[in-house]
């Protein structure tokens, strides 16, 4: 597989199998190469101002317009319903989500979706869901677009082969792929697999400004990947099924061909991947923390500056060095959501119950922070610099919306871990008013 780097470029790509399809000079001509149809595909309104507008130019072998009409399609536990269950304000965490056993129970990744939490409608373009996927077989003859907003894929276990109208893309555990709004794609699987996607409607994502950090550190805007162009001239007699989520719910329709019919593509709206490991970590040097934010891969930001719709944090490997300080994060109350999901290894403020392919849930105002046992070996240990989240991979998913948990998450997935708030009983007090 080959890819193109940049974020947010203009990317330019043929199939090697047919130089020049790629119209010069203009978008849309009369008769394209290779009698090509020329379609475009909007991730902006027409009149954004020229930095926030995305759009791609898409010449194919025929357009996507050629299906039969649209059918209602059973979503199972997809959905944008936040009122199935009264709010909790809890602190939650979730075992790790079950993966379904081929070959009793197939699923792909459309029928393995599963939504956890979320806020806000698609229907007024602002909000946010966080879903679950576990599937065991590849999509076969399917894909799937969103007309809701944009998929930020993290794969937990298992790699992803993803096809989409723009090219392929390998995505494996400790990398993220986003698909977004529109895009066609088919995840194909090798055996069981697992993740956790964030979607939002309403923004795209971008990189966080650097602000007093200069031009360089967090995601360096290189190293994100985009899929070269590839097609297949593929007939399907027995009906290729499109699949639409569409406001919350999901429709099919069928035609007779590959949608991966893409000969040639330019533009600045595409799909793109990219490894976590590259991350350039920032971080405290001399005492105490600083914000989280530090470690913000890419945002979606709200209509009010410095607030996002929905931030993707990750928290990799790096040094502590800090002087007099308490190192593993600090006891917090938030007018935040945070979503936390674990790809490898062991999360350093909650060693054993928070497991790969787990996930926990703090919301807005609800305290949250270390265990009683990390909190004794913290406030004890030695203050040298040290080696934090060797191996390890937690990230983060943090809205500015208030968060409701989903029937599936609160009962029927059976995966919560009722005795979570149990970690910190064993706190005590350590105050004694005639010694500071």
């Amino acid at each position: 597989l080959q890819y193109m780097s940049g974020f947010g470029n203009e990317h330019v790509s043929e199939d090697p199998r047919c130089p020049g399809a790629l119209p010069e000079g203009q978008n849309n001509p009369q008769v394209c190469p290779y009698g090509l149809y020329a379609e475009q595909l909007s991730g902006s309104a027409f009149t954004c101002p020229r930095p926030t507008n995305k759009r791609s130019w898409l010449y194919r072998i025929l357009p996507s317009v050629c299906h039969k009409p649209f059918k209602p399609l059973e979503e199972g536990h997809l959905t944008h319903n936040w009122d199935e269950v009264e709010p909790d304000p809890n602190q939650l965490r979730w075992k790790p989500f079950e993966i379904p056993k081929a070959p009793q129970n197939k699923l792909d990744f459309v029928s393995g979706l599963r939504t956890l939490c979320g806020a806000g409608e698609p229907r007024g373009r602002n909000g946010i869901a966080v879903h679950i996927f576990a599937c065991n077989t590849s999509m076969l003859d399917r894909c799937l677009y969103n007309s809701d907003g944009d998929f930020l894929i993290v794969p937990q276990q298992g790699k992803l082969l993803i096809t989409t109208e723009f090219g392929k893309m390998l995505v494996e555990p400790n990398e993220i792929c986003v698909i977004q709004q529109g895009m066609r794609f088919s995840v194909e699987v090798f055996g069981e697999t697992r993740g956790y996607i964030l979607e939002v409607f309403g923004a795209h994502f971008e990189l966080p400004d650097l602000g007093p950090i200069g031009a360089n550190g967090l995601a360096n805007p290189r190293d994100f990947l985009v899929p070269v162009a590839w097609y297949e001239d593929r007939q399907v007699p027995g009906g290729y099924t499109v699949i639409s989520k569409y406001q919350g719910k999901l429709f099919a329709a069928q035609q007779d061909f590959s949608p991966f019919n893409v000969v040639a593509w330019h533009g600045n709206y595409t799909p793109y991947k990219y490894h976590l490991e590259k991350f350039m970590v920032i971080n405290s040097v001399a005492f105490d923390h600083a914000d989280p934010s530090i470690f913000t891969v890419l945002t979606a930001k709200s209509t009010r500056p410095g607030v996002a719709l929905a931030d993707f944090v990750i928290f990799p490997p790096r040094w502590g060095v800090a002087n007099n300080t308490f190192r593993p994060p600090y006891y917090h109350r938030n007018c935040m959501s945070e979503f936390m999901g674990l790809i490898k290894g062991h999360y350093e403020a909650k060693e054993e119950g928070f497991q790969p392919g787990g996930a926990s849930l703090h919301s807005m105002m609800t305290p949250h922070g270390p265990d009683a046992d990390c909190f004794e070996k913290a406030s004890k240990a030695k203050l040298e610099p040290e080696r934090v989240a060797e191996g390890t991979m937690a990230f983060m998913f943090e809205s500015s919306l208030s968060l409701a948990v989903t029937k599936w998450g609160l009962q029927t997935s059976n995966r919560l871990d009722k005795n979570y708030y149990k970690c910190w009983e064993p706190l005590k007090s350590h105050f004694n008013p005639k010694c500071k």
